[in-house]
């Protein structure tokens, strides 16, 4: 038994000198230590030994073991700092060298546009309104003199989520819920995503509106101009001019489309304007008496007017976008030229 020990600490010593790698170390780990390893087989052994020699050879065995546990804790250790020493180092930072520069990030597009906007309005005393954006039938259409059998229905292709729920598809709602709120005079914003099942170049089944609402005595279709071409010489250019073209829209009477003088041709006649030397804007009108009444607003003392504005027709106006996806694709190389 002593002889065996003797060869097995022999073969420990040289094995130890070639440990390079934690594998290595487990394979000593299970050849020396483990349930099945040397020790403990010589351990098995005992019983083969003279009663009277076994405390003695078991104090021996122990030894060992003690000897191979101390081995195996020194080269662990030891293999843990060389791998936390190359660790620092590959992680090393040289703090003398320049820092690399993280580009700032801006607004969109749409936001920009937006928060211009609303800094036009806000100047002629306008407040704003965030409705939600999953609507009911009832502020999206009915109480907007859009009953259930309206043709005018038809004219916007909407996503329903229940009977009664759709996703909004114009911010106009917005406008029942402040009357609802606030009695006149109102002068309000309802900005804020929109949805309607339209796809192509210059339309998204998502997009964003501005709605517009003044309500008071006295109110008038001339009011709806004058403000409107003020919004448009901050908007696009100090010369441009608006021009209103008779239109349909069951929440107005009468309705009006908006178009602007052409700011890049100067009203000549270009390909931005299709040689007509107008661009259509927006849509407005007088609100529809039907309307006020279903907020409790008096239609005898009251009168108003209301205009939705596309946000992403503006934006593409403005910097000349022709094509609405841009605006959706977050595509860093568009997006850094604002």
């Amino acid at each position: 038994m002593e002889e065996k020990i003797k060869a097995l600490r022999e073969k420990m010593e040289q094995q130890i000198r070639q440990i390079q790698s934690k594998d290595n170390l487990a394979a000593f780990w299970q050849e020396y230590l483990g349930k099945k390893g040397s020790i403990a087989e010589l351990m098995k052994g005992l019983g083969a030994v003279a009663k009277e020699e076994r405390p003695a050879m078991g104090k021996v065995i122990n030894e060992f073991k003690i000897e191979a546990e101390e081995k195996y804790k020194a080269l662990s250790e030891k293999m843990e700092q060389a791998e936390l020493q190359a660790r620092n180092r590959l992680e090393a930072v040289d703090i003398t060298l320049p820092a690399k520069k993280q580009p700032l990030g801006h607004q969109h597009p749409l936001t920009l546009v937006k928060e211009e906007m609303i800094s036009v309005f806000a100047g002629m005393g306008f407040d704003v309104f965030e409705g939600p954006e999953i609507e009911d039938d009832d502020h999206n259409f009915t109480r907007l003199n859009v009953p259930k059998d309206h043709p005018s229905r038809d004219m916007q292709d909407t996503f329903y989520l229940e009977d009664d729920l759709l996703l909004r598809t114009q911010t106009s709602g917005g406008q029942i819920r402040v009357m609802d709120m606030q009695k006149p005079p109102i002068k309000v914003l309802v900005p804020g995503r929109v949805f309607r099942s339209d796809s192509d170049a210059t339309h998204s089944p998502m997009f964003h509106q501005m709605e517009g609402l003044v309500v008071d005595k006295g109110i008038t279709l001339c009011d709806l101009q004058g403000m409107l071409d003020k919004f448009v010489q901050q908007i696009f250019d100090a010369n441009v001019r608006t021009r209103l073209r008779p239109s349909y829209f069951p929440f107005t009477e009468p309705s009006v489309e908006v178009d602007v003088s052409c700011f890049e041709c100067g009203g000549k006649g270009c390909s931005l304007c299709k040689h007509t030397g107008w661009i259509e804007v927006l849509g407005g009108g007088v609100v529809h008496p039907k309307v006020l009444e279903n907020c409790g607003i008096d239609s005898s003392v009251y009168s108003g007017i209301a205009f939705g504005i596309g946000i992403e027709r503006i934006t593409m106006l403005k910097y000349g976008i022709n094509n609405i996806g841009l605006l959706f694709e977050n595509d860093l190389r568009f997006l850094k030229q604002f």
